[in-house]
Order: C-alpha cells, then structure tokens, then sequence
C-alpha cells in the first residue's frame, strides 16, 4: 500500500494560486540548484534562510516544517481561517459548521474532535490554546493580514510544551513596512466581506493596522454569521537596532446561528435544511489579545527574545445535538497571562564548523470558568455545570545546534514542564488540588545529513505529553495523583532538490503514547476517559516543481494509520482498533499557470478518507471526499486587480459525522463561488 500510495505522488502536481505581489523587498526565492541546510519546504515566495542571529527560528527545527508566503494565502476567499491550511501537506480537516464552532485542523494521526488537542496554537509567537487546547484564537486571524503560515509536525521541537504534543502551528503577521491593501469579495449564500492592512514605517516606528469584517447565510439554513476583526502593531527598532520594542493588540467579535446536526436520512433528503428543535441554537464569541514584545541584542553573539501576553475569551452557546436532547447552553470565560523568553548564544568555536546554544523559560497563569445549562430556546431551566479551574504551567528548555563538518548538523535538546493549581466545583463548594505531574522530562535529539548538493537526510526522536484538560487536570476522582501522557516519536527523512525546479520531501513517522486520555465532549463534569495505549504512524511525501516560468505545481500525499495496543478493562473491545476519526490517506496539490502577465489560472484538489467514528469501529466509515476549487485573477493595473474563484468545483456532496445515540451529520458546503476586488497602494 505504502509503495502504490508513493508511485501516486508523481501523478498528480503543486503550487496553490499565487496572485498576490511579491510580498516584500526582502522577499527571496532561492532558484540556484543546491539544497538549503534543513528539512523544512516553502510553498511560496518567503526568505528561506534561518536565523544567522537571534532566537532559533522554525526552519531550525529538524522535522516535517512546511512555510507557506503570503501570496498563497492573501487571495483565498475562505468562510474561516483554518481553511488555508488545506494548501499545506499533511493537514487532516474535520468540518463542524456549527456557527462559531466551525472546525479546525489536525495532523499525524490525532483528529480533531476536540477530545485530544495536539496541537499548539501560536499567533507571532504567542500561545494562542484555550484551556482545552482548542485553536479558536485562529479565527481572529483574517487571510489579508498574513505574511506566513509555519508548520511544525513531529515531537521533536523543545520551545513549546502544554499542547505541543504533535507539533505546533505559527501564524505570522505582517509587521513593518510601508503599505495600504484591501479586498472587497461577495459570493455565493450572499457572502460580504472587507479586508483592509496598512502599513506605515519612519525613522524605526512601524506601524501595522488590520480591520476585517464578514457576513454570510451560510450554505445551509439557519447559517447568518457576523464576524469582525480589529489589530494594531506598534514597534519601534533604534537606529544602531541594538534592541526592539513592540506592543500588539487585537480583537474580535462572532455572533452565529448554528444549523445542527441531521440524521443521515435526513442529510440525504436535504443537506441544506436546518431542523426546528435547532431554531434557537447558535453561539456568541469574544476574543482579545495583547502582547508586549522586547527583543535585545545584548553582544554581537548574545541576544534576548522575549514576550508577555494576555488573552481573553469568552464563548457562549446554544446547542441541542438531537431531537430526543434538551438544548444546553454553554458558558466559558477563560484569562491566560504569560511570557516567554530566550537567551541565544551564538560563540565561535575553533573546532566546530557552526555552534549555538539557547535556553527559554516560559509561564502560563490560566483562569478559566466553566458552566452548562438547561435551556429551553435560550431560556435557563436548569443548571448542570459551574466551575472554575485555576491552572498554571511553566516550562524551560535548553538545545544546541552543533555542526562538527560541513555536511553534518546535531542538535540535542532537553525540556522540562511542571503543572499546578486548583478547581473549585460551585455547585458543592468543593476544592481540589492539580495532579502532581511532577517534572515532566522530555529529552528530544535531531541529526542532519548533507548527502550532496542535491540530497539531504535528517532524522529526529523526541517525547511530547498530555496532562488533563477542565477537570481531568485535577484529583477529583481519586486521591494519588496521575502520571502525564508521556508520547514517543521519531522521523526518517530526506529532503531533495535534484534541480532548481524541483523539490521535495519523503518522510516515515511514529508516536507511541502511554495512558492516552480523551475529553468527554458532552460531559457534564467536563472530565475525561482513559484511551489506553496508542500508536500513530506514517508517511509524508511532498513535491513542488516548476517546469516552466509559467507553471508551477504541488503535490503532497500522507498515508497515516492508528491503532490502540492497550485499553482499560472499561474499554477492551476497542484493543487493536483504529483511533476514531483518523482517515489512512490526506491529499493537496494543485497547479498556478500564468497565461499572460495580465491573467493567472489556478486549480486546488484536497482528498481525505473515510475513518471509523467510534473506537470499537463498529458503526461504519464516513468522511471522504475529493474536492476541487478552482481560480482566475486578472490584473487590471499595477494597482488593482480581480480574483474569480469557485470553491467544491464539482458540487460534490461530504460530511462530517461524529457518533451519538446514531450517526449525526454535518453537510459539507456545495459549490460556490466568489468574486473579489484587490487594491494595493
């Protein structure tokens, strides 16, 4: 399977529609045949050099990283941010719909029901998970405001820890600059939407301002969703740039109705009706977060990173997931203040080709409140959840980059995490202390390799770990205290570029987990369950080429499978199972052909597979699909420009399905398309 599913990589091929402008002067495509010294790949036009000073960047992480620039990103017309990384390898969807609650991503083998969150959320730099580990921070993020997206897949990145147990997602903003862009688009469910960044910098003040705002029906009824967005950057950077100051603010506002879910007959009858006993559900959200930002550049080989932030959510819903359910109204507010720093040390050693050697140390204070109600259409008839979990986390980590040749790069790394607080439930008035999880140790080792110009082999091995989300961080349910989640795993790759139009990354995979927990979505107590024993495996196969100056194509295929070693005894018809919702395959490619120097085309296919929706997999496969969107841009002038765009091309009917009394569905949106104007000045 494994050998069909790599001979397929070469059939199809990349490169997402690029329309934009170059994104920056800085900007570099590097076209010379000759490998860079890492594993990570760019889809798009960014600088792809590490950093030769300051803090470690992602490019000097050794595992599957994948960077995608602005000019795939700035012209996409998506109902929610979590769309664009459907451009990206390796990136697995699941589609709620659900107002608010729309969906998300996930990779290497977790789903993303929102039971297990593996992934960390940064925007600039900032810890951007709720408490649960959820990415909802990623909806304040609008497509017009993005210089990159960053991709960390693997175990083997020391900077971050709580949620880090997959890898991490880093969306970068633009910052600087001298700039005014906007883009007005309407489309199909009577879709509006208005994006406009501006950029204005002298005398080493820069400033960034970014305002957005989007209404949609929705493909289905009872859909309506307002949504804004507001942001501000102010850095100022002295003229010997020996330091750099910044403070960054942003907010955001959703207000949705939410359709529900339908029975599978149902979706077949009609995948656009929302049913009565869903005609009051929908959700408000709130989201602000500031940052203080202060980088030093102590000696020419010393330097400092550090940021301070505070983020504030607050969520309510409305939701009633069955007609044979009473509607529940959800109530979260959530405060997290913390910092970050690192001192990056970067000496000359006589006997070493290149040595650098950094230390971070991080702090997490989280205050979180939790209450569920019964309701009858938004109507409180009773109360079923109030609680409020104080919970804490810090961390430190310490790794080297040593290259003892030319062609050879280690990179050892240990961190260390340590968990703390208390949960008090209103509803008895009792208090409880946060498992002691003790010193959770995570050793991590990367090795690179280069074989020639053209040829690069890289391995890694690291350990990642889940402690318990909401109530499950806490001793409520018994008296000694819980281990972590330790999770173990390794990455077998190689990175080629036979040719300056052509390149690509082939990687095999595992994680082994011990213990593994899962949060009980519909929980009243809002604990978890024991999943057992796990492990997750796979292989990554990526491709980007240019055979021409007017064509550029993609293609990245993932096979991945899960399986459950060991259960508890509550649980033991689901030993050697698949882990729910994990499809075996996730495809992306696509092409950008530029016909004249006035019109682009371009054509983006994403597949995923069926995957069981329980742990037992006995209640069948759902979720595959194949979808095409395809694009046209045509510019105008040197400032102005149209982008045309038809998203599910095919009008192809999909799902998402997840498993209560029966199998529940939510309808995937039909074809659509879109028309929007871009202004650059």
């Amino acid at each position: 399977m494994i050998k069909k599913a790599m001979l397929a990589c070469f059939l199809v091929a990349n490169s997402m529609p690029s329309f934009a402008e170059e994104i920056s002067a800085e900007t570099e495509v590097v076209s010379e045949n000759k490998i860079e010294a890492d594993s990570t790949l760019v889809l798009g036009n960014v600088d792809v050099s590490a950093n030769q000073s300051g803090a470690f960047s992602t490019r000097s992480v050794l595992s599957s990283v994948d960077i995608l620039g602005a000019d795939r990103i700035q012209n996409q017309n998506v109902l929610n941010s979590w769309e664009l990384f459907g451009q990206m390898p390796g990136i697995q969807f699941t589609q709620f719909r659900q107002g608010v609650e729309s969906g998300k991503v996930s990779f290497r083998g977790f789903n993303g029901e929102g039971e297990i969150n593996a992934i960390k959320l940064l925007i600039d730099g900032v810890p951007s998970n709720t408490n649960d580990g959820n990415m909802r921070y990623m909806d304040m993020i609008f497509p017009l405001e993005i210089e990159a997206l960053e991709v960390v897949r693997g175990t083997n990145d020391p900077r971050y820890g709580l949620h880090n147990i997959a890898g991490n997602i880093n969306m970068v903003t633009k910052q600087g600059g001298n700039y005014w862009e906007s883009r007005a688009s309407y489309g199909s469910f009577d879709t509006k939407e208005l994006q406009t960044a501006v950029g204005i910098e002298n005398n080493g003040f820069a400033q960034n301002y970014f305002v957005a705002a989007q209404e949609t029906d929705g493909y289905r009824d009872h859909a309506h969703s307002d949504k804004y967005s507001l942001a501000g950057k102010w850095f100022f950077t002295p003229e010997n740039e020996k330091f750099k100051l910044g403070l960054v603010a942003r907010h955001y506002e959703h207000d949705a109705n939410e359709p529900g879910y339908l029975t599978i007959a149902q979706a077949r009858d009609d995948d656009r009706q929302s049913r009565p006993h869903n005609a009051t559900d929908g959700g408000e959200r709130l989201m602000n977060q500031v940052s203080g930002n202060f980088d030093w550049s102590i000696t020419d080989n010393l330097s400092l990173s550090s940021k301070a932030y505070y983020n504030k959510y607050d969520d309510t819903r409305w939701v009633r997931f069955a007609i044979t359910a009473p509607q529940q109204e959800r109530a979260t507010n959530e405060s997290h203040q913390g910092f970050l720093a690192s001192m990056t040390w970067r000496p000359t050693v006589d006997f070493l080709q290149d040595f650098a050697l950094e230390g971070g140390l991080n702090k997490e204070w989280q205050e979180n409140e939790s209450r569920r109600f019964t309701t009858l259409n938004r109507a409180r008839t009773a109360i079923t959840r109030d609680q409020n979990f104080d919970f804490d986390m810090t961390g430190g980590y310490v790794q080297a980059i040593i290259k003892p040749t030319e062609k050879l790069k280690i990179i050892p790394a240990y961190r260390i995490d340590y968990a703390d607080g208390f949960y008090v439930n209103n509803l008895n008035g009792r208090r409880f202390e946060v498992n002691d999880y003790g010193q959770i140790r995570q050793p991590k080792l990367s090795v690179m390799y280069n074989l020639n110009d053209a040829y690069t082999a890289y391995g890694n091995w690291g350990r990642t770990f889940q402690v318990g989300v909401g109530t499950a961080a806490y001793k409520v349910n018994q008296t000694e205290d819980l281990e972590p989640s330790i999770n173990e795993g390794w990455e077998l790759g190689i990175k080629f570029k036979p040719t300056n139009w052509l390149d690509g990354r082939i990687a095999g995979w595992a994680q082994r987990a011990k213990n593994e927990a899962r949060r009980k979505l519909n929980d009243s107590a809002n604990d978890s369950e024991n999943i057992g024993k796990t492990l997750r495996q796979g292989i990554d196969f990526q491709i980007n080429a240019r055979p021409t100056e007017k064509l550029d194509v993609w293609f990245a295929y993932s096979w991945q499978d899960s399986e459950i070693l060991k259960a508890d005894a509550a649980s033991i018809l689901t030993v050697g199972q698949e882990i729910d919702h994990v499809p075996h395959y996730l495809v992306s490619s696509g092409f950008d052909f530029r016909a004249t120097p006035d019109w682009r085309f371009g054509m983006i296919a994403r597949a995923q597979g069926n995957a069981y929706i329980e742990r037992e997999n006995t209640k069948g496969k759902f979720g595959q699909f194949l979808l095409f969107d395809a694009s046209a841009n045509y510019k105008i002038n040197g400032k102005v420009n149209v982008d045309f765009q038809v998203r599910n091309l095919t009008n192809r009917s999909y799902e998402y399905v997840f498993m209560n009394a029966e199998p529940m569905v939510a309808p995937g949106d039909g074809r659509a398309g879109y028309i929007a104007v871009n202004l650059k000045l």
